[in-house]
């Protein structure tokens, strides 16, 4: 190997010799087994047997598709069963229009890199997912930080802008669980002449009558310039759309690299997507279970000493102990009792704000629920 590539080599084992010191090197392990407090899989519908024999009822309606996408949606990837859904999924969520994007990543990407112009200017919750912060660093926009949830913040913030305002925020938030006050982020933007742009990834399938999401359960969908509905937690699957105005639509077709550029979606997981919202609206139970487990479990973690637990009324949890350093030992020793659950450390968090972050699931049993607390008590 050249001297060029050992040297290229040497400054990657540094970073990561770096990292490891810090306590902060992240490596991947296999969840085989355990129970599970750490999936995104809020409904069971990964797992659930009903979806996996609807989508093999479909498959077989469908077997003229080819298994991959064959191309871009501009080439030869676009069918009319990829617009039909689009259709039905802006239909669900109350939108003009929705378009397909392969990932959540993407979709945070492919919107925010392509909407916002030179000369406009993007307002963010500081507590935003790296893919929302990735694509506003692609974007010409400028961009500021509001402090979380923080709408007075906001307000302050809004002397810096110029040109078209977009305000981005989650309706619920990935890492803390806790809900975006939609409601004043709205009326702001309206006085203002602001965009909203919600991710809805964490509030699809647990909220609206039907799992349509928190924009639509707060009936505000005609005030929400766009809004990311993003398939792998709740749902299940995998991939996302864009919901909003029709004119949207055909600007991302357009202007989006992260949609021109890529390879289409392919059948079976549109297939599963069409399913899956058919499952979604009877649900119903589903969702009142996972919220009556979750709050029980955040009552009793903050009767135990040493323990801080948040947010209330969500199924993603937050435990803090008084150190940092107890974390990863903890979360060990509770994979060792046979309960999947991460520690969540700076950088993904910022630093003193690290935590065990506990999910909760609708396949979640009493009697799990109540060993994890015993196994918690034991240990802290």
């Amino acid at each position: 190997m050249s001297s060029v590539l050992n040297n290229v080599l040497q400054k990657l084992e540094q970073k990561l010799a770096e990292r490891e010191a810090q306590g902060n090197l992240r490596q991947l392990k296999s969840t085989t087994g355990l129970t599970d407090f750490c999936s995104n899989d809020y409904l069971g519908l990964a797992r659930s047997e009903q979806l996996k024999e609807l989508i093999r009822q479909e498959a077989e309606k469908h077997r003229h598709l080819p298994i991959g996408a064959t191309g871009s949606r501009l080439l030869s990837g676009n069918h009319p069963f990829m617009e039909e859904l689009e259709a039905h999924i802006a239909r669900f969520h109350k939108a003009e229009a929705a378009l397909l994007f392969n990932s959540g990543y993407a979709a945070n990407m492919g919107l925010l890199s392509a909407v916002p112009q030179r000369g406009d200017t993007i307002f963010y919750d500081e507590a935003s997912h790296a893919s929302l912060k990735d694509g506003i660093r692609l974007s010409f926009a400028k961009a500021y930080p509001f402090r979380h949830n923080n709408v007075d913040d906001l307000r302050q913030k809004l002397r810096l802008a110029t040109g078209q305002v977009f305000v981005v925020a989650e309706s619920v938030y990935s890492m803390d669980g806790d809900k975006a006050p939609l409601q004043e982020l709205a009326q702001l933007c309206q006085e203002h002449r602001a965009a909203l742009i919600v991710d809805e990834a964490h509030a699809i399938g647990l909220y609206g009558s039907k799992g349509e999401g928190l924009t639509v359960e707060l009936g505000l969908e005609q005030q929400v310039f766009a809004r990311v509905l993003t398939f792998g937690k709740a749902m299940g699957c995998h991939g996302a759309a864009v919901a909003g105005p029709a004119v949207l639509r055909d600007f991302l077709i357009n202007f989006s690299r992260a949609f021109i550029y890529t390879t289409a979606l392919p059948a079976h997981n549109l297939l599963a997507l069409k399913c899956a919202y058919q499952l979604l609206p009877d649900l119903r139970r589903e969702r009142e279970r996972v919220n009556q487990l979750a709050t029980y479990l955040y009552t009793e973690l903050n009767k135990l000493n040493n323990i801080r637990c948040t947010p209330q009324n969500s199924v993603i949890l937050s435990v803090f102990l008084p150190e940092a350093q107890q974390l990863k030992p903890l979360a060990l020793a509770l994979q060792n009792e046979g309960f999947d659950i991460r520690p969540v450390m700076s950088p993904t968090v910022p630093k003193g704000s690290e935590r065990l972050r506990l999910i909760v699931h609708t396949f979640n049993t009493q009697q799990e629920i109540d060993g994890l607390l015993s196994a918690i008590k034991r240990h802290t």
